[in-house]
């Protein structure tokens, strides 16, 4: 048996009877204590995030997930590193840095990053995958961690193994004394799943990244409009049982404020980018993007990919925007979606109308197409 999936290019969002000002839209969202203007995490990647991206999010209004597990903790200066990675040509690329990340990470460079993004008066999020928690999680903690994100290509709360002794989400995250999110999951089981645990958000999607290759490598993942929807139906369940909301959080695949917008109206709360926000002057790839897994020592599920810097990070959030094709000025593009289909707040959004179109994107645009401008 097949079930039918869709992705973002295959759906659209249908206006409602109403419409409002843009400048009436609450885009604003709360998570535990802490409240965002944008519904935004930079994804904890190493080209995407590092202390003073994580900063300058904070101050306009999002979240910045910094990799435990990466550069930033394994490396004294890692801007030299950095630096060394964008020189690559691309055939070297990944060789070389299964070679750099074979430096071990150090606790002391986890308190001191933690440190500094506390002292630069932003919310403290970060990265470690599920076989690291236990290790790390404490020392992030004592330095000042607000919200951990425990992350890998696929987390399940029944994790399997006749070797080592798993994390116990179950046990882990109620005793955690900071906020849990948890991910990647694409299936409603698996989120539910997850949900149980008592994250307060679960991370959905597996491989639509734009560096990602997992969807080739080993063949697993679901289009991310049906993963959304499945993940925000398991939330309802999830709130039925229990009277506790868990976020849903759309990661990856998104590159425009129209795919944001799609996101949201499937059922996810908050999204979280990577590819988007390498683009920025102040993001510490220079131009280059890669996945968590694109280093993996034995079997690497990503690629470094050229993404150009286009714009300062708040132009590519929340404007000005000086090009046409939306991928400036994304969450100024998702109050004017709401606005024009005449929702006032996130919540409300995520009952919009969607309706499957495949020709969405190409009906009418011939010369667009032709000329390799705007949606072309």
């Amino acid at each position: 048996m097949g079930r039918r999936a869709y992705s973002f290019d295959e759906i659209t969002i249908v206006p409602s009877r109403r419409t409002r000002d843009p400048e009436d839209i609450d885009i604003s969202v709360q998570i535990d204590k802490f409240r965002f203007e944008i519904p935004c995490l930079a994804s904890a990647m190493d080209g995407v995030v590092d202390i003073k991206l994580a900063i300058e999010m904070g101050k306009i209004g999002g979240l910045a997930v910094l990799n435990l597990e990466g550069l930033q903790t394994r490396y004294d200066n890692p801007d030299e590193v950095l630096e060394t990675i964008a020189g690559f040509s691309k055939e070297e690329a990944t060789r070389k840095m299964q070679k750099i990340y074979e430096e071990p990470i150090k606790e002391e460079l986890i308190a001191k990053r933690i440190s500094e993004l506390k002292a630069g008066g932003v919310v403290a999020c970060a990265s470690l995958t599920p076989q690291r928690v236990e290790k790390y999680y404490s020392t992030a903690i004592k330095a000042g961690l607000d919200i951990l994100v425990i992350q890998g290509t696929v987390v399940s709360a029944e994790h399997v193994s006749k070797t080592v002794v798993p994390l116990d989400l179950k046990k882990f995250i109620p005793e955690c004394p900071i906020p849990v999110i948890v991910g990647g999951v694409a299936s409603y089981s698996t989120a539910l799943h997850l949900m149980r645990t008592g994250a307060i958000g679960v991370l959905v999607g597996v491989g639509p990244g734009a560096a990602c290759t997992t969807r080739q490598v080993l063949g697993v993942g679901v289009p991310m409009a049906t993963a959304i929807s499945d993940a925000s139906a398991a939330r309802i369940r999830h709130l039925e049982e229990t009277g506790k909301y868990c976020f849903v959080i759309a990661d990856g695949g998104m590159r425009t404020g129209g795919d944001i917008a799609k996101a949201i109206a499937c059922g996810a709360d908050l999204v979280m980018i990577g590819s988007p926000i390498s683009k920025a002057k102040e993001a510490p790839g220079r131009g280059y993007h890669w996945g968590m897994a694109t280093f993996h020592s034995e079997l690497p599920r990503g690629t470094r990919i050229k993404t150009e810097i286009t714009g300062t990070l708040k132009e590519i959030l929340v404007g000005p925007a000086h090009e046409n094709d939306g991928t400036l000025n994304l969450f100024g593009a998702l109050r004017t979606s709401m606005a024009t289909c005449g929702y006032e707040n996130i919540k409300e959004f995520q009952k919009a109308e969607v309706m499957i179109a495949p020709a969405i994107k190409t009906e009418g645009k011939v010369e667009q197409r032709a000329q390799r401008v705007g949606m072309g």
